[in-house]
């Protein structure tokens, strides 16, 4: 997996300092003294969200499944090949894994 663009961690701490040396670009105290039709019409007015309707009423949340425990053996060089892509090669042949049975599904039906 090919890295995105320059990632950087800070700790709560660290982010903490920050604000403190450099400052916030957020007016927090404007933000806490807006009334809900300040915020709704904020909202309305930007681009970004134009005609977009949330209908919370009907949202689900739908967690993950627990993942399986699985000793398996593979050829070396498929793995190294995996490896090579860097952290998260464990996702990665999971996520090729699925496409195959995705794509073999509908044929098996």
């Amino acid at each position: 997996m090919a890295r995105k663009g320059h990632i950087v961690k800070y700790t709560d701490k660290e982010l903490s300092k920050l604000v403190e040396r450099e400052g916030s670009l957020s007016d927090w105290d404007k933000a806490a003294s807006m009334t809900q039709a300040e915020i709704e019409a904020g909202v309305a007015s930007d681009s970004d969200e134009a005609e977009m309707v949330m209908d919370w009423d009907n949202v689900t949340v739908e967690l993950p499944h627990p993942k399986a425990v699985l000793n398996m053996r593979i050829d070396r060089d498929i793995l190294d090949y995996f490896r090579k892509t860097g952290r998260g090669y464990q996702t990665l042949i999971n996520a090729v894994l699925r496409s195959y049975v995705q794509r073999r599904e509908p044929q098996q039906k």
